[in-house]
């Protein structure tokens, strides 16, 4: 027994015709849908590239202003503290100079505008310190306007007790030698015994033989 298709030859063609067409619609819309994938990933991958390199060119370009500003902030800093000290300095020369002005007004009350030409002894004072030591301060002064430089000696006699017996003692070194023009600052210190209490001192200003000034003061109980 045969067994027959119910389809004729010809319906048996066209279905295959048709269905062939189809495969290849589809196959031609694959492959071009295939191009245009292809086609948007390369141009993708190429923008991608660019802006890698742009953004390296931005990255280069802010570190080179991130650097300018470091060192223009540095450079801020440095003139501010340069700044800061100079009026430090400023502020302590002009203190300085007050005190000049301050010490010259002072001087300048002590000499007298007129009268006999000589030296003054001012600001004789002695003090102990340390236990042992009596240190001593002494302010001379030439009572003559622009007088010349005095050049002489300084002789110093200290004078008290050791033990309840009389005590008195001159400079270590011997007469101490002094110049000054206007005025003249002398401060020394003494090294005292053990047990030695010192009650007043004396001082006479040299000029060779001559005594030119002499000035005693009593020392206060410590």
């Amino acid at each position: 027994m045969a067994v027959r298709s119910a389809l004729p030859w010809p319906f048996r063609w066209a279905a295959a015709a048709v269905v062939l067409g189809f495969c290849g619609a589809i196959g031609l819309w694959a492959f071009e849908f295939g191009k245009d994938i292809a086609g948007l990933d390369g141009g993708a991958s190429e923008e991608l590239l660019q802006l890698r390199a742009e953004m390296v060119q931005l990255r280069a370009e802010r570190d080179r202003a991130q650097s300018v500003a470091n060192t223009a902030q540095t450079l801020l800093t440095t003139e501010k503290s340069a700044q800061e000290q100079l009026l430090a300095q400023k502020k302590q020369l002009e203190a300085d100079v007050q005190t000049l002005r301050d010490d010259l007004a002072f001087f300048e009350k002590l000499i007298p505008s007129s009268g006999a030409e000589g030296i003054a002894i001012r600001g004789l004072q002695a003090e102990r310190q340390g236990g042992q030591e009596l240190k001593w301060r002494i302010l001379l002064i030439q009572s003559q306007r622009n007088a010349p430089e005095f050049r002489g000696n300084l002789e110093m006699v200290f004078v008290g007790s050791l033990n309840g017996k009389p005590w008195s003692a001159t400079l270590p070194a011997g007469p101490k030698a002094i110049q000054f023009t206007q005025f003249g600052r002398f401060q020394g210190v003494l090294e005292l015994p053990a047990q030695v209490v010192v009650k007043s001192l004396s001082v006479k200003v040299m000029d060779g033989s001559v005594v030119r000034a002499t000035q005693s003061a009593r020392l206060q109980p410590a």
